[in-house]
């Protein structure tokens, strides 16, 4: 019997490119993206980022043996917690994106999803710019011998890049100096929506 294949959802559009949709203020639009590498013993390694694209700060750079769209809802749950609520997500349309709980979930918490049009990466260009770097500065450079120890250099290396590297597009200032400078346009988090989800969609983060 022929094996029935599922349909992929194709969500994107130009329109919803960084060059035609740009962000305006800190917090205005965040980009997120996967980057994968392996441990040693061959085992895979997935990277999720998220960058402000307007301070070019690395939000949130979380490795695991895999990812999935519950894990996304988590990781942006506790950043809307801490930081605020972003005007826009941009993404491409990976499955992890596309997913209908993080699609209802967004639009409870009023985010605006811009997904780009299949197949044109460089419409989501500051991720794609992000994960180049991070692939020439860290993931070409170390050798990742378990999960612990690629949590624990990821963590060192977002440090060093948002504290401590220079941002030729902010000025030569690093990300962290830069974003001190700006106005968020991020409203405060909505606790009612951020406690639904824990219910609704995963169970709470220990």
């Amino acid at each position: 019997m022929p094996v029935k294949k599922r349909k992929k959802r194709r969500l994107g559009k130009s329109e919803n490119g960084c060059v035609r949709r740009r962000a305006e203020s800190k917090d205005h639009v965040w980009a997120w993206d996967f980057v994968f590498d392996h441990t040693t013993s061959g085992s895979q390694l997935k990277w999720l980022s998220i960058v402000d694209e307007y301070t070019r700060e690395c939000l949130a750079l979380k490795v695991d043996r895999s990812i999935t769209s519950e894990d996304v809802i988590d990781t942006l749950a506790e950043l809307f917690a801490m930081r605020g609520v972003p005007k826009c997500v941009r993404s491409d349309n990976g499955p992890e994106f596309v997913a209908h709980a993080i699609r209802r979930w967004l639009k409870q918490v009023d985010v605006e999803t811009l997904y780009i049009k299949p197949g044109s990466p460089w419409e989501n260009g500051y991720a794609e710019s992000f994960h180049s770097r991070l692939r020439d500065e860290f993931l070409a450079l170390e050798v990742f011998e378990s999960l612990s120890a690629a949590a624990r250099l990821t963590k060192q290396w977002r440090e060093d890049y948002n504290h401590h590297r220079p941002h030729s597009s902010l000025g030569y200032v690093t990300p962290i100096e830069f974003a001190a400078r700006c106005t968020a346009s991020a409203p405060a988090s909505p606790q009612p929506a951020l406690q639904q989800h824990s219910g609704d969609y995963l169970t709470q983060p220990s």
